[in-house]
């Protein structure tokens, strides 16, 4: 429970990783959209909590040297936009082989469905917009958009907006925050989960929406045996 609280604690990474957290945050970036098994590292938190240690005031209250925010806001779109790169050009050579293994600790097959059913939902574009805002599914949607074979181009004008979109807009309200409240990192590790919880409402919503289709499906079908019972000559 320690070690899946830490790494579920942006302060916990940027205290390991010390000097090189700014380089840290982008790898992290990288891995988490382009590496199937980087689906459990922090992407909201993490980039908020970035910007936030980014401010003297708050580093100064951690112990630890202000992160560096121009090499953050170049640097970690660029990790967002050449994982999902990745994550697709992946999907489209390997192709659904890669998701037809069994589960594993890392890899469920439900990860890759969510991605799938957002993918059909919303569309191409908008899903590759939407999915950087929903931990998980962000990882799963670029493979999966290769795999159903979204061109290219169009994945990668989508991809860029998404990416931009995405880590600029949660670095920049990590650093407002931290340029006005004073003693913020007393409040990361509550923040964490209140972002946890708002980004994983949508998942949530969407799953007790597909079961209960699951419980309706059936029952109409076993009225409609019902009826063909009845009358055997329709």
């Amino acid at each position: 429970m320690d070690v899946l609280l830490d790494l579920l604690d942006p302060k916990w990474w940027l205290s390991m990783l010390g000097a090189f957290a700014t380089i840290g945050v982008i790898a992290i970036v990288f891995a988490e959209t382009g590496l199937l098994v980087g689906f459990f590292l922090p992407g909201d938190s993490l980039l908020v909590t970035a910007g936030i240690f980014s401010t003297v005031a708050a580093a100064q209250g951690f112990g630890i040297a202000p992160l560096s925010l121009p090499a953050l806001l170049i640097g970690a779109p660029l990790a967002a936009i050449a994982g999902a790169q990745l994550g697709h050009f992946l999907g489209a050579k390997v192709g659904r082989r890669m998701f037809d293994k069994p589960d594993s600790r890392l890899f469920k097959r439900e990860h890759v469905e969510k991605a799938e059913h957002y993918f059909e939902k919303f569309g191409p574009a908008k899903a590759v917009v939407v999915a950087r805002f929903m931990p998980i599914v962000r990882t799963f949607m670029n493979p999966v958009a290769g795999v159903l074979e979204m061109d290219a181009r169009r994945f990668f004008v989508w991809n860029v907006v998404g990416g931009v979109v995405w880590v600029e807009a949660l670095l920049l309200l990590g650093y407002f925050l931290g340029s006005k409240v004073e003693g913020i990192d007393k409040y990361i590790l509550p923040g964490v989960f209140v972002v946890i919880v708002l980004s994983i409402i949508p998942i949530v919503r969407e799953v007790m929406k597909s079961r209960r289709a699951a419980v309706v499906v059936p029952k109409g079908r076993h009225h409609a045996g019902v009826e063909q019972r009845n009358h055997p000559g329709v």
